[in-house]
């Protein structure tokens, strides 16, 4: 992707350079491909203004505000989101991480102590008190309390029940369920395994058969689908290759595939990445497709000859995606004037866009930094780094495993 090339150029006719082609065919979904094309360049060309990339830059105080205002105070159209509490919580206390502007001591005090009325007395977490206890705000929660990072927060996890709880959600698939009579995909693997791995309570009871199922979720496109026999997705293709990370087991699937799609989920012109074929470009993807690249590079050679076509290959150099153009697209097309980030241009801000564009950027940003490169944009615009098998700032993580590893060894039931 050159998207920064072409709009310093004035020659207009580079802004075709690059566009989906509709094949002569126009579609509903071809003129929604144009016009989120035409968006995408306008506010770039608005972002650079005569300075290119380095008039990109982050507008991280107006960012803190949006998410520290809604943390404190959720209008109440929330009400129907009351299920997935956990979720805000860890959406708004990652992307305020990411900034490096947690809130004070005493909010997150109270933020530990709302997390913990959530922990089900069988252990795991539900959406709130009372409710049915489920993976998604497991993980939700432990990485929340992970974010906040003090001893209190941390030791509100009840290890051995939340061992307990996680192998009452394996099912003979080898993969897990959501919850008790739930769907069983990919979802349940990364969310149980990553809660496992931060907590110390990564057993072989839990990872028994979880290769084998996951395994079996790779599409012939090269990505994996949330369940045997599904489209190849990325949101779905990140919590699969992530809990194989966590399996030490990616050698259970052909990588090379793999990074043969998502590398070519990137869009060109856009510069972010599309979730599946023939889809729209959506900032969340920034993460689900980015963060997964760099994990594909850790596990492959530095230089890698991979298929392109039917007896055709070339050779790859990681890592294998144009992280200047996911900044562009991050801090031109995605960042709402008023703070908070977005799907794309024509949408609206949240909280969940919020906190997956700005994982996204700080994996841009460490994938250039690692190439000997610096981030797009002013200095200013460095943001912390995050890990990107747990999606929690780095720091938060190793000392969440190190508090962890100090404890005494739980007894699992």
């Amino acid at each position: 992707a050159a998207l920064g090339a072409r709009i310093d150029d004035d020659d207009g006719s580079k802004d075709e350079y690059g566009r989906t082609p509709d094949d002569g065919l126009e579609t509903h979904s071809s003129r929604e491909q144009e016009e989120t094309e035409d968006s995408v360049l306008r506010c770039v060309a608005l972002a650079h203004g005569s300075q290119g990339d380095s008039g990109l830059t982050l507008n991280r105080a107006q960012h803190v505000k949006y998410l520290s205002d809604m943390f404190e105070h959720l209008p109440a159209m929330f009400g129907c989101l009351d299920a997935s509490r956990p979720w805000l919580a860890y959406w708004i206390l990652h992307g305020l991480s990411i900034l490096e502007a947690l809130p004070n001591p005493e909010v997150l005090k109270r933020t530990t102590a709302t997390l913990a009325s959530f922990q089900a007395p069988e252990g795991g977490f539900s959406g709130g008190p009372g409710q049915m206890t489920h993976l998604a705000p497991t993980y939700a929660a432990v990485n929340a309390l992970v974010t906040i990072g003090t001893e209190e927060a941390l030791a509100v996890v009840d290890r051995a029940k939340l061992h307990s709880f996680l192998v009452k959600m394996k099912h003979p698939s080898g993969g897990f369920t959501m919850h008790e009579g739930g769907e069983v995909d990919v979802r349940g693997s990364y969310c149980a395994l990553s809660a496992a791995f931060l907590t110390g309570t990564l057993t072989p009871q839990l990872k028994e058969g979880c290769a084998d199922f996951i395994a079996r979720c790779q599409t012939y496109e090269g990505g994996m689908g949330g369940e045997p026999g599904c489209e190849a997705h990325g949101g779905y293709t990140f919590c699969a290759y992530a809990a194989l990370v966590l399996l030490g087991e990616t050698h259970r699937v052909d990588r090379k595939r793999l990074m043969r799609w998502c590398a070519g989920s990137q869009m060109t012109l856009e510069g972010g990445f599309q979730g599946r074929a023939n889809k729209l470009v959506d900032g969340c993807y920034s993460f689900w497709q980015g963060g997964l690249l760099p994990l594909l590079a850790k596990t492959l050679p530095v230089s890698t000859v991979v298929p392109i076509a039917e007896g055709q290959t070339t050779e790859v150099e990681f890592p294998p995606f144009d992280h200047a153009a996911l900044q562009r697209f991050v801090l031109a097309a995605c960042q709402d004037p008023n703070g908070g980030l977005r799907d794309k241009p024509s949408r609206r801000r949240d909280h969940y866009h919020s906190c997956y564009c700005l994982s996204g950027l700080s994996v841009a940003q460490s994938a250039a930094i690692a190439a000997g490169g610096e981030p797009i944009g002013p200095s200013s615009n460095k943001v912390a780094a995050v890990d990107a098998v747990l999606n929690v700032e780095r720091k938060c993580a190793q000392r969440a495993v190190a508090f962890f590893a100090k404890l005494p060894p739980f007894t699992a039931s």
